[in-house]
């Protein structure tokens, strides 16, 4: 019975966390046309660091979807950020256009999806 005693203990020691813990994992993005130029991004994942990683996966997609729809623009309207059992969504909304927008929150969807390919971060 005492040579047991080892191996129960060891289970109950915590683990380590590896290399693959920190790796995100993209659960997939929905876009919705809600008016025209309006989209909505709702994409989910795991084992993100922060709502920063969240963020960007979406704005990886609204990159993605402009340059889909034929367009090189898009500007940012809102993201809102929720964590519950482990997974993260973000909601965010963005309005796509041929030129560049005005606004402070503009992205070049050429520009940002290849950063998004860099990081890899998947988009659409």
């Amino acid at each position: 019975m005492l040579a047991l005693v080892p191996v129960l203990l060891a289970a109950c020691e915590p683990q380590v966390p590896t290399a693959e813990d920190f790796i995100p994992e993209y659960k997939g993005v929905e876009t919705t046309l809600l008016d025209g130029d309006l989209v909505q991004f709702n994409v989910a994942m795991t084992k993100a660091l922060s709502t920063r990683d969240v963020s960007d996966y979406a704005e990886c997609a609204a990159a993605q979807y402009t340059l889909i729809r034929g367009y090189g623009f898009a500007r940012h309207l809102r993201t809102n950020v929720t964590q519950e059992a482990g997974i993260w969504r973000a909601d965010a909304v963005y309005t796509i256009s041929p030129s560049l927008p005005r606004g402070l929150k503009t992205i070049d969807a050429e520009v940002t999806a290849q950063n998004c390919a860099e990081k890899g971060i998947p988009a659409v």
